[in-house]
């Protein structure tokens, strides 16, 4: 079920350049059910249309205190727009509207509906990194906080101004997934985020050939998929794959080789709590890859091979209080082999799955696990779907 089934969410719009992305934002929450009425700030209009907008949430976008269109004007109710809505989100919020917020004044149809919202209300700042910075700022900021608003983080990056530094509008996908947490506080990934890396590598021999496996990344999706529905934010970094994930609370990064996913876990593992190694990782890549085709000149053709980096394994070597959970394939010894990996590689359990079963392993969408803790303590599962599987899975790790 979406996790902002029948929310109204009420979107109020700033004159800023991140108001571009604010399509983005309704889509997000239109998927996870929620319906949506927008308000602009008249300066907002330079940014994004009214039209995108109102086709996209079925509704009239509103920006002015009457109807102008109309041969007797109509009052836009500010006052029943503020009892409508379950959450007030203002993105993007302005330096003059984060000013104008805290100081009370309401000189257009959005301020005067932020000062009569019953509902919780939720900031998320956009500016340029000096305008943020600025003491004045802070201080509003402050303000509006002490009020009870949640003013979310800013993201950092590049800025309009071709600046790098923080003051961008957070991305529609991490605004959204504020908004599920306020109103899931009981789910048990709450506010967890959550490395999930799956797929095939393929390790380039030529600008044709490569060497990989026959990984799908059907399980890593959808242990992604049952992340986010338990409260997570999912960072999902994948090789190639044909799978697909449209869940605003799901990054995806895809990558191709071992190296490039070993560089994609090492940005990212500092920040999570829960680490899942679902991936299939070439375990070695051609010491040299040709520039161009290699051609069939010769009977025989012999490819030195390098190993290629233990993604699982620096993880293990640098976890703090992350819960880190491995993957074993096997096809003999499955059981011992997967306990001498959960120790050697210093994980806080492994899921063994082996190619001896029928309707588990590669390209399947069914799976047949045995989840191992730490302490050795073992629980098997029947043969079911790969999203059963991921249930299960998330399972033992909540119990953790």
């Amino acid at each position: 079920m979406p996790l902002l089934s029948g929310k109204k969410i009420l979107l109020g719009i700033s004159g800023g350049i991140a108001a571009y992305k604010t399509p983005l934002i309704v889509r997000a929450l239109h998927k996870q059910g929620a319906e949506v009425r927008v308000v602009m700030t008249p300066s907002a209009k330079d940014f994004v249309t009214p039209l995108t907008l109102a086709t996209l949430t079925k509704n009239p976008v509103l920006s002015t205190f009457t109807a102008t269109d109309l041969d007797n004007p109509i009052w836009n109710d500010h006052v029943e727009l503020g009892m409508w809505a379950d959450i007030l989100l203002i993105a993007p919020a302005t330096s003059n509207t984060l000013s104008a917020m805290a100081q009370g004044r309401c000189n257009n149809l959005l301020l005067a509906v932020y000062l009569s919202a019953k509902c919780p209300v939720y900031v998320a700042p956009a500016m340029d990194l000096d305008m943020f910075a600025h003491p004045s700022n802070q201080k509003n900021i402050e303000t509006l906080t002490s009020f009870g608003n949640q003013v979310l983080p800013v993201g950092e990056g590049a800025l309009a101004s071709g600046l790098e530094g923080k003051g961008r509008m957070l991305e529609p996908d991490e605004i959204v997934a504020h908004l599920i947490s306020h109103f899931n506080p009981d789910l048990p990934l709450n506010g967890k985020r959550v490395l999930i890396t799956t797929g095939p590598t393929f390790e380039a021999i030529d600008p044709v050939r490569f060497i990989g496996n026959h990984a799908s990344g059907k399980m890593g999706f959808a242990l992604a998929k049952v992340a986010a529905e338990l409260g997570a934010d999912v960072i999902l970094v994948t090789g190639p794959t044909q799978e697909k994930i449209d869940n605003p609370s799901v990054k995806v990064q895809a990558v191709v080789s071992a190296d490039e996913m070993f560089e994609a876990v090492k940005k990212e593992f500092s920040t999570i709590d829960i680490a899942i190694a679902a991936a299939a990782v070439a375990d070695f890549k051609p010491q040299t890859v040709a520039s161009q085709k290699i051609k069939k000149a010769k009977s025989n053709l012999t490819i030195a091979l390098t190993p290629t980096k233990d993604i699982l394994a620096y993880m293990g070597q640098m976890k703090k209080q992350q819960c880190l959970i491995g993957f074993a394939l096997e096809t003999e010894n499955e059981l011992e082999n997967a306990k001498l990996k959960l120790k050697k590689k210093n994980l806080d359990g492994i899921v063994l799955n082996s190619l001896q079963d029928p309707g588990a392993g590669f390209s399947v969408s069914t799976n047949k696990i045995t989840f191992i803790r730490a302490d050795h303590s073992v629980k098997d599962f029947p043969l079911q779907s790969k999203l059963e599987c991921a249930h299960r899975i998330f399972e033992q790790i909540v119990s953790l």
